[in-house]
């Protein structure tokens, strides 16, 4: 992974979210419900903001092995 991406990763995912309580540490959830839909979206949307418009196709995140939720900016996808 290049070192850009490295960082893009930290701040977008690691900072906000690692050994946290999604719903007491992160102030994001105090008014969304921390489903693995939700958090797809909040990735999503911190991503966005720091990577170059347009280079953002989907964030996957897996809640499971059998349950991936997909976000590509306008809906959740769920995989199963």
């Amino acid at each position: 992974m290049a070192d850009g991406t490295s960082l893009f990763l930290q701040q977008a995912i690691m900072e906000p979210l690692d050994h946290k309580n999604l719903d007491k540490d992160v102030p994001y959830f105090a008014e969304v419900v921390s489903t693995t839909e939700n958090v797809a979206v909040f990735i999503w949307e911190n991503l966005k903001k720091l990577l170059p418009m347009g280079t953002l196709y989907k964030v996957k995140v897996y809640e499971t092995d059998q349950n991936i939720v997909v976000y590509k900016g306008e809906e959740a996808i769920s995989e199963k």
